[in-house]
């Protein structure tokens, strides 16, 4: 049965190298996915203290456009309807939309632009009117105005970073515990059953050059006795033949007075008889 790190794969030379390129693209994924999510944490801190900085200078514009109002208040009386009555058709701040991209992430950045002309013209509530501290009060909410755009872009950026940097976290964090630790083992596996592989053939490459040279030792053996017996058969005719060869040479060369001093013992019997 598979274990439960590895893949089920029959283990050949061709998946070993299969695995080996996933391992090399795992392993690249892995560094880059790595790099994107420190260049993204690194950014959300930066946002995180310029959202910080901005809330508190924010805090502090919004505490004296509130004075400044009062102060308005207190000089020009009530003068809200003649405001309303002057406002123009169309509105003085706007703020555009920018694309930035951070890391393969697209981050929307404000850019404030104020329009002067169409602005509320304090001069006409005159000095007498309290002019002077309407005019101060308009140029305090306009960078209040102008800071709360550039929070509100900063909050979005904020939001859109903390979904890519946990997104980017868990691809990470199963890319390093999951994928490649399955990888590595399957690679493993693979390693071993080859290595196993080629010590069963060698084992069995020298079982088979042993049994051939036991064989062929055994033949020539054999060959060797069936040699031994016929040698030995065939030595007593050939010694026969040659024991009557050499006693009719003994025979024809004994000189014939040998032969007449043997006749008496021989029974009278002459050489020309015997030869």
């Amino acid at each position: 049965m598979a274990s439960s790190k590895r893949a089920a794969v029959f283990p050949t030379r061709m998946a070993l190298t299969t695995w080996k390129g996933q391992h090399t693209g795992a392993a690249k994924g892995y560094d880059l996915l790595k790099k994107k999510r420190d260049a993204l944490k690194k950014r959300f801190h930066t946002i995180c203290k310029n959202i910080a900085d901005g809330k508190r200078e924010a805090i502090s514009e919004l505490e004296e456009a509130h004075d400044s109002l009062e102060r308005a208040r207190w000089a020009a009386g009530d003068f809200s309807r003649q405001v309303e009555s002057t406002l123009p058709s169309q509105a003085a701040v706007h703020a555009d939309v920018m694309v930035e991209n951070v890391a393969g992430v697209e981050l929307p950045r404000m850019q404030v632009h104020f329009d002067e002309a169409e602005a509320v013209a304090a001069a006409q509530f005159g000095m007498a009117g309290g002019g002077r501290e309407i005019g101060e009060a308009q140029s305090v909410w306009q960078s209040v105005v102008r800071r709360l755009i550039v929070l509100a872009g900063l909050q979005t950026q904020f939001a859109a970073l903390d979904q890519s940097i946990k997104l980017t976290a868990r691809r990470v964090n199963a890319l390093e515990n999951v994928l490649l630790p399955r990888i590595i083992e399957t690679i493993r596996y693979i390693d071993t059953e080859l290595d196993e592989m080629e010590r069963e053939e060698v084992y069995r490459v020298k079982k088979v050059l042993e049994v051939k040279r036991r064989k062929e030792a055994e033949e020539t053996e054999e060959a060797a006795a069936d040699g031994w017996g016929t040698d030995e058969g065939s030595a007593a005719p050939a010694a026969g033949a040659a024991a009557a060869a050499a006693g009719a040479a003994a025979a024809a060369s004994k000189p014939k007075e040998a032969w007449e001093e043997d006749e008496e013992d021989d029974g009278g019997l002459s050489f020309e008889q015997l030869s």
